[in-house]
């Protein structure tokens, strides 16, 4: 069964990518803008792991994270614009499991929810290599290294993100905004259709076809999903 992960901010487009990001690292994600509509999802779904700013409209990140506690352990990350020493230290001394500072890499926090859920759980197996169609096409996640047929294959750090978020998801349609979220980060100016030329190269250099793929497929009128079958 996925973790829920419960993010609390009101910055809707941060909340947004940081979804992106935890979806598809095959996580059930859940959003609230406000403290009080936290503190009700909260009782509501039981989360996993709680990610929640510090500065809201109406509860401030503290009270919240006071409140959980004296019912819960669950995981709690803060963030916070805030990056004095005190801030920080203040901030675990009232429950939370870590602080994270803004502005911040989603793939740091990616990289702190999974190191916090594997201490507190202990039990976090995170695949090293994808391996599809009998290793025809294999990502070697933590050498960043693709290879198809036996050969490393050359791509981009972006063409890499979006080709590892669509292969960890196989059969899960993206839109190009999400794959901008995703590859390219939210703070991206640029036009959406960039994702498509990136979808072409990686076909070039992953598909036998390029004109009938078996990797990545388009799924017209909405986005991209990737189809390959894993071993």
């Amino acid at each position: 069964m996925k973790e829920k992960i419960l993010l609390v901010d009101d910055e809707v487009k941060l909340l947004e990518v940081v979804k992106d990001y935890l979806i598809v690292e095959g996580y059930d994600v859940y959003t609230a803008e406000r403290g009080k509509q936290a503190i009700e999802l909260f009782h509501k779904l039981k989360p996993d792991f709680i990610v929640l700013d510090l500065m809201l409209p109406d509860l401030s990140g503290e009270e919240i994270c006071k409140q959980i506690r004296m019912e819960s352990d669950v995981p709690i990350l803060m963030l916070t614009a805030k990056s004095g020493e005190e801030d920080k230290v203040h901030g675990l001394y009232i429950g939370a499991d870590d602080y994270l500072t803004k502005p911040f890499s989603p793939r740091e926090l990616i990289g702190r929810v999974r190191a916090i859920l594997r201490r507190t759980k202990g039990n976090m197996m995170v695949t090293d290599i994808l391996s599809f169609n009998n290793g025809d096409l294999e990502i070697d996640i933590p050498k960043h290294v693709v290879k198809k047929s036996g050969q490393v294959v050359n791509l981009t750090p972006n063409e890499y993100n979006i080709l590892l978020s669509l292969a960890q998801n196989p059969q899960r349609t993206f839109s190009r905004n999400q794959l901008i979220n995703v590859a390219l980060g939210y703070d991206f100016e640029g036009y959406d259709r960039t994702i498509d030329t990136h979808i072409k190269n990686i076909r070039q250099k992953i598909e036998d076809d390029i004109k009938e793929p078996k990797y990545i497929v388009t799924v017209y009128g909405v986005g991209y999903k990737f189809v390959g079958n894993s071993q």
